[in-house]
Order: C-alpha cells, then structure tokens, then sequence
C-alpha cells in the first residue's frame, strides 16, 4: 500500500521504519535563499511563477508546488494557508537584482542602498540589511545595559507590547485571540483538507531567544548567572504568556497541524550556550507544559529547533515530550549520526542532518554530496526516527546541481524500500 506524504512523516516519527520522508520549506530552517531558488529554478527549467519571498529577515522564498512534486517532499508549512491573494504581496528586488515578492503587510523601507525593516505595529525598526547584504540583522537590544535586579516588569512589558509571544500565521499579525484567529483557523483546515503532505505549524514559543534579543547575547549571559531568581522569573513569566496564546492557537490551528514548531537555539558549536543546570532551572519547565499542552489538546507532534550541541541536554527534552528537533547540526560536538542514533534511537525523531550545509552541500561536487546524503540516510534511517532536511536553509552560494543531488540521493535510497 501507497502510503501519503503525511503518513509517511507521521511513521517516521513513530519509528516505523520505512521510506526516509523528505522536508524542503516544510519550516523556517529546511527553507532556501530565494537567491538560491531563482537559480534552482532556471536549472530545473522551470520559467512559470514569481519569487515569493515569505521570509524577508531570511530572504527565504516559498517553494512551489512544482519543485515540492520535483524532489518528492513529503512537508508544508501551515503559512502556505495564508496570502493567498495577489493584494496580499507587493513588489521587491533581491540584492543581485531579482525581482520578487513581498508580504504587502511588511513594513519594509530602502534608502541609499539599505533595506529597514520596522515594527508594523510600533513603528520601532527591527532590523536592517547593509548594502551588499544577503540579509537582515536584527537591531535593538533595548536592554544591553539593563540590571534584572531593577525588576523583570520593564523587558518583559517591551517585549510583551512589541510583537506576539507565538508565532502568528503570516497575515496582518492578529491579536491571539479567538475571534482574530477565526478566518485563519477555516483557511487553515480547507488547507489540511486540500494536501496530503504533513502540515508544519510554527508557534515559536521562544525563551532564550527573548532575552537576548532584549539584552543582547553579553548582557544576556551575564543576566543569568548574576540574577538568577530575576531571570528564572522573567523567562517564568514570558511562559505564562505563551502558555496562554499556545492554548489560543492550539484551539484555531491544533487539528489543522501535524507537527507543532518551537524555536529556541540553545547550542554552540561544542555544547550548550549555558550549563544544563542553568538549562533545566530556567527552561526545561516551561517547555515541557508547552509540550504537554501540544499533547493534550491535539493530536500532534512536537518538534523544537535548536542549531548547535545540544547532546547534553536531549535527554532533559526527551523526559520532558519532546517528539522531534531540527536541524541537526551534525559538524557539532556529539551530534554526528552515529552517536545521536546509538544513544536515543526510538526516543526522538531527528528531524534534519541529512547534508552538512557548511561544507558539503555548499562546496562539494555533485557525486560528494549524493556519497555523503547516501551515508547520512543510511546511519539516521535505521529503525525509523528520521526525516531528510539538510542541516538549516540552503544558502545563496550553493550551486543548483548540489541542490538537485541532495534530493536525488534521497530518493535514490528510498527506492525499494
């Protein structure tokens, strides 16, 4: 028996060994450049359709159907629901010239070669691309040489008032309430109706990534060990606040998704950013009500990203309900395919490690990336647990024809079984 794309996935994650399912664009870190996907489509032959950039900050495009059927991809993201009109996006250029598409709702402004990004709702600038920029750098840490022991009620009410605690689908940014998140949540399940690919919801959900947006990384860091009571508070406090929106969301979007997104980078290249002590005091208990509250009100899984090592604190994530983490960063300390299968095959899903895009996807030769996707397929696929996407977004530079052997090895291997 044929089993759909969605099946496909929902096996996987249930370690039913099997055809290794296969995620492009299915979320914000298996996407690609839209300077990539121009050129990927010219080398596909593909002339029909705009460039529609979904992702601006990322300069991500959204890959068409016609490139999803090319490649076999088994994912799509819940935002393909929304901006579904030609009002809905306006016209951009690309920094090599490309014409494109926006969301008409973005506050995007240009001047002397730079792009500004501003908060549609405040008008605070957000982020800014300097001339010759791939993409936009997030700007503003309100709080850099903010003290925690001068009380958490200043960040956290910036952060609050400043933009949505979940991550909204791409639209207007509704308030999270029910009755503005009503004409998403009917677009959202015609949209389940109408694919059999796994739907992939992005609520965000960000702890970690909060405070250091506010404080900046330095006085982030510095704000964690030196207060420990304030900062366990303030991150107590921002989960309250998620926690009440995810019950929101999970309400309007919860049987419309397979898979339910967190963000969150608590890696480094040689282990997490903090101690896991500090990880589990600080972190680990709003996440695991956030995952319980996935569970118990959908029938969904979870998937957290995290770039990094983050070998050190998996199993803290496992007890806690996590189902599934992007994106692999296998060049990192103790997250080689190997070591990640021996120690939590069957406990959690590895969604990502599929291609090294530091070296391999972006340097190597056709036939290296085929060898090294093959090797990589073969070492995560074994007793289910694994869904193929390239370790983050595919860059700008990455030659086309490392691309189409990427997904060609996949589905190489996937024959026959």
């Amino acid at each position: 028996m044929k089993h759909t794309s969605r099946q496909r996935v929902l096996d996987a994650m249930n370690f039913k060994e099997g055809p290794v399912p296969i995620d492009l664009g299915g979320h914000r870190s298996s996407a690609i450049s839209a300077l990539a996907y121009a050129k990927l489509k010219r080398a596909l032959g593909i002339t029909s359709g705009d460039i529609y950039v979904y992702d601006v900050m990322g300069q991500l495009a959204i890959v068409e159907r016609e490139v999803l059927a090319v490649f076999g991809v088994d994912t799509i993201e819940l935002g393909r629901a929304f901006c579904l009109r030609e009002e809905d996006w306006k016209e951009w250029t690309l920094p090599d010239g490309t014409p494109c598409k926006i969301p008409a709702y973005l506050d995007v402004r240009s001047e002397d070669g730079e792009n500004f990004i501003h908060n549609m709702k405040t008008g605070e600038l957000r982020a800014v691309q300097v001339r010759g920029a791939l993409q936009f750098e997030r700007v503003n840490q309100p709080f850099a040489d903010y003290d925690l022991e001068d009380g958490i009620d200043a960040p956290f009410e910036a952060w609050a008032s400043g933009s949505m605690s979940g991550t909204p689908p791409p639209g207007s940014e509704p308030d999270m309430t029910p009755e503005a998140l009503a004409p998403y949540a009917r677009q959202a399940a015609d949209f389940y109706k109408s694919t059999d690919r796994a739907v992939v919801g992005a609520f965000g959900g960000s702890l970690f990534e909060v405070t250091h947006w506010l404080f900046g990384m330095e006085n982030d860091l510095v704000q964690m060990s030196a207060c420990p009571d304030e900062y366990e508070a303030l991150i107590h406090k921002i989960g309250d606040r998620h926690l009440a929106d995810l019950a929101v969301w999970l309400d309007a979007f919860g049987q419309s998704v397979d898979v339910v997104l967190f963000v969150d980078d608590f890696g480094g290249q040689s282990g997490p950013l903090m101690s896991p002590d500090m990880y589990r005091r600080y972190f680990l208990p709003v996440q695991k009500k956030m995952w319980a509250m996935v569970h118990e009100r959908s029938n969904a899984k979870t998937n957290l990203h995290s770039c990094g090592s983050i070998d050190a604190i998996l199993p803290d994530m496992i007890e806690a309900g996590l189902d599934s983490v992007n994106p692999v960063q296998i060049t990192c300390v103790g997250m080689d395919a190997d070591s990640l299968k021996k120690k939590y095959a069957n406990k959690i899903t590895f969604w990502g490690g599929g291609c090294d895009t530091r070296d391999i996807l972006p340097r190597g030769t056709p036939a290296q990336v085929r060898e090294h996707v093959l090797r990589q397929c073969e070492a995560f696929s074994k007793g289910g647990g694994f869904v193929f996407q390239q370790t983050h977004n595919i860059m700008p530079e990455v030659p086309p024809q490392n691309i189409i052997a990427a997904f060609a090895a996949v589905q190489e291997f996937n024959e026959g079984r």
